[in-house]
């Protein structure tokens, strides 16, 4: 589907002002060499330009515009839900209704045709159905990883998570997507674990 075509500009205006508050949903990771937290829409906008800068790295051919799409709305219902620590199951569990009704408000803001679209777009990232999505989830795994590797393990050690938790939440969503980066990534938590960045496994 593509995007359909507004003349409703009011309806668009009250979604992005609405969309203002994703700033101040903050997640677990603090921004490398700082003491606040990162928001979630500072981390929609750098998950969009590392999708775009691995894609060599693919396992197979994708539509690149079309994970920037799924990017940008991913965590849009987290403005009603919250941002969850991805290793807390129970926690993980309890938000998924809220991130429901999150979107189903939010993106029903819009003008209906483009609210629609865009509620499809965050559908297909959340069921992780197409090659796209799957590129997109992999992507939204691969971040935080990247910063815990290069901040001593902040998010880990605040949290307590160990090498089993990260491998078992990350491998099945980045290893078939980015094979080549996988291998290098876990390679990297063994040493994090070695430096006592992460904690071992259980």
């Amino acid at each position: 589907m593509t995007a359909p075509l507004s003349t409703d500009f009011a309806a668009v205006t009250s979604f992005m002002l609405e969309l203002e508050k994703l700033k101040g949903v903050l997640r677990k990771n603090r921004p490398l060499g700082q003491t606040r937290y990162e928001n979630t829409a500072e981390h929609s906008w750098q998950i969009c330009l590392l999708a775009m800068s691995v894609v060599p790295f693919a396992a197979e051919a994708v539509d690149i515009s079309r994970i920037t799409q799924l990017l940008l709305v991913h965590d849009i219902p987290e403005i009603d839900a919250g941002d969850v620590n991805v290793y807390d199951a129970a926690g993980r569990a309890a938000a998924e209704a809220k991130e429901m009704a999150g979107a189903e408000r939010i993106f029903g803001l819009l003008p209906a045709e483009t609210g629609e679209w865009l509620f499809s777009l965050w559908r297909e990232f959340t069921t992780g159905d197409s090659p796209e999505a799957r590129y997109a989830r992999a992507i939204d795994r691969m971040m935080p990883m990247l910063q815990n590797l290069n901040s001593g393990g902040q998010s880990w050690r605040e949290n307590g998570i160990r090498i089993d938790q990260v491998v078992g939440m990350n491998r099945p969503k980045v290893s078939g997507v980015f094979p080549s980066i996988w291998v290098q990534i876990e390679q990297q938590l063994h040493e994090a674990v070695t430096r006592g960045d992460l904690g071992a496994a259980q």
